[in-house]
C-alpha cells in the first residue's frame, strides 16, 4: 500500500482498519474505526481534506478525491462505496450505499439512509433526500427506500465488509 505525506499532512487511520497492499491513501485523510480500503482504491487528500467515519468500506478501484481550496469530502458512518465508484468533493451522511461505478460530484449532499444506484451520476450541487434511491444519468429520485433495504442492503454490506477484512491476516495490509 502507499500511505504518503503531502504538504506536511499524512493519512490517519482509526482502530481495526484494513488497507489492501495496493491501495493508495495520500495527504489529509482521516479515517475512523473498522474501515476498509480495498485493492486499487485511491483516497487522495492532496488538494483538500477527506474525513471518513467509522465502518466505511471503499471497495476495489474506487476513487475518493476533492476540489482544490473549494470542496472537501466528508463521509459519515456505515457507508459502502462500491467498486469503481467516484466520490468527489461532496458530503455523504450515515448509512449510505454508493453503488458500483456511480459518480457523486462536487458539492452534492447524500443524506442518511439512501442508495445511489450502480452507474448513477449525481451531478454537482444535487441534494439526495434521506431515505431515497437515486438512479440514472443524471441521477434522479426513483423511489423511497424501505426499512428492508436499509437493513437488507445498506447495513448488510457494511457489516459484511468488516467481516471480509477480518479474513486478511497480518502482512495482508494494515490491521
Amino acid at each position: 500500500m502507499i500511505l504518503k505525506k503531502v504538504n506536511g499532512k499524512e493519512p490517519r487511520m482509526g482502530e481495526d482498519c484494513f488497507i489492501a497492499e495496493n491501495a493508495v491513501i495520500v495527504g489529509d485523510v482521516q479515517m475512523g474505526d473498522q474501515c476498509s480500503v480495498w485493492f486499487n482504491a485511491v483516497i487522495r487528500g492532496d488538494v483538500h481534506y477527506i474525513k471518513i467515519g467509522n465502518k466505511v468500506n471503499v471497495q476495489d478501484g474506487a476513487v475518493i478525491h476533492a476540489t482544490y481550496q473549494k470542496s472537501p469530502t466528508n463521509i459519515g458512518n456505515n457507508v459502502s462505496i462500491g467498486h469503481n465508484a467516484i466520490v468527489h468533493g461532496c458530503t455523504i451522511h450515515d448509512n449510505v450505499l454508493i453503488g458500483m461505478g456511480s459518480i457523486v460530484m462536487d458539492d452534492c449532499v447524500v443524506e442518511s439512509n439512501s442508495i445511489i444506484a450502480a452507474g448513477a451520476v449525481v451531478t454537482q450541487n444535487t441534494r439526495v433526500e434521506a431515505g431515497s434511491i437515486y438512479a440514472g444519468v443524471p441521477a434522479k429520485k426513483v423511489k423511497d427506500i424501505s426499512q428492508e433495504l436499509i437493513s437488507g442492503e445498506i447495513d448488510r454490506i457494511a457489516n459484511n465488509y468488516v467481516k471480509y477484512s477480518g479474513w486478511f491476516g497480518e502482512g495482508d495490509g494494515i490491521r
